[in-house]
């Protein structure tokens, strides 16, 4: 079997081992990445989309339209919520106060008739009453004006109980019904006024249009997302730590994050520690460590940055090195 001379396997050795040690070089130096949370951004009703106020890559403020649905059918119904709100109340009032003048005095003349008329059977009963005893009339004309007279008292009795009713309120089973009414239709004005507003959805902080997902004038379901936002503070980074180190990187540690395009350390501070352990990740699968055992930390910047873009591989440090 050929063996290699003794001088070639040394020279061979000085090429490869600094390069097995190149992973180790700083073992201060974490790896990690850049990790981005969206906002998506849906309308709470289906329509037309009537207009797209923003185009991917736009840098939008917090409170800025974003979109618009069709809103002439929105508008029909929040007018019509307002009528019935309107109508509800009006009938609520209505039954508290009772009846209307014009309809009290009505009955007020038909009482002061029926008194007339009741005056007038009772005279004619007194005469009765004085005739039969001369026998100038007969029984049964007295019992006639004694019928008269008990008609034209039951009906001014009526009349003043219906007088009397008419001057107070509706029941109040009526106007606890009433109030019930007017609830649900303040209710339905609410949500019907919400949903006008939530058709023009605003965006919800500062950030970047992450993408776009319809064309004005296509059908737009309810709930369905119209715009992805990438608010400027959902950037955080992610970076594993041995196990070793773990009890480096305690919540609220301070971090130093660099990236070859970052143009000076961006400040962090650890916000999430995993609490089960997993094998290096493939995306920072490296010679020394593709078969260690590490805990996925996040931390987040102190303000937004710029340089950090999703996925962009990063290497963390510590603000005070162990």
């Amino acid at each position: 079997m050929n063996r290699a001379p003794l001088p070639l396997i040394a020279a061979f050795l000085a090429l490869i081992l600094p390069l097995g040690g190149c992973d180790n070089a700083d073992s201060d130096v974490l790896n990690g990445y850049v990790e981005s949370e969206t906002v998506l951004v849906a309308a709470t009703s289906a329509g037309l989309l009537e207009s797209l106020s923003v185009q991917r890559g736009q840098n939008v403020k917090a409170g800025q339209p974003l979109f618009s649905l069709n809103l002439a059918t929105l508008k029909a119904e929040l007018a019509a919520a307002d009528a019935e709100r309107l109508r509800a109340n009006a009938t609520q009032n209505d039954l508290s106060k009772g009846k209307r003048p014009e309809e009290i005095d009505i009955v007020l003349k038909q009482r002061d008739e029926a008194l007339a008329i009741m005056k007038h059977a009772e005279q004619e009963l007194e005469r009765a009453g004085k005739l039969i005893k001369s026998k100038a009339i007969s029984q049964a004309q007295l019992d006639s004006a004694t019928s008269a007279f008990n008609e034209a008292a039951a009906r001014v009795a009526t009349l003043e109980a219906q007088n009397k009713a008419d001057s107070l309120g509706a029941r109040a089973d009526q106007i606890t019904a009433a109030h019930a009414d007017v609830h649900k239709a303040e209710q339905n004005y609410i949500a019907a006024e919400r949903r006008l507003i939530e058709a023009i959805p605003l965006a919800p902080a500062d950030g970047i249009i992450d993408d776009t997902y319809f064309n004005q004038g296509e059908y737009v379901q309810a709930g369905k997302p119209v715009v992805s936002l990438l608010p400027a503070g959902n950037v955080k980074v992610r970076f594993f730590v041995p196990e070793s180190r773990l009890n480096d990187f305690p919540a609220g540690e301070p971090v130093m994050i660099n990236c070859d395009g970052c143009p000076a350390p961006v400040p962090a501070k650890v916000s999430f520690i995993a609490p089960k352990a997993e094998y290096t990740p493939p995306v920072i699968y490296s010679v020394g460590s593709r078969d260690k055992l590490v805990f996925l930390v996040e931390a987040e910047p102190d303000a937004p940055s710029s340089s950090l873009h999703t996925g962009l591989p990063v290497d963390v440090r510590r603000v005070t090195s162990p």
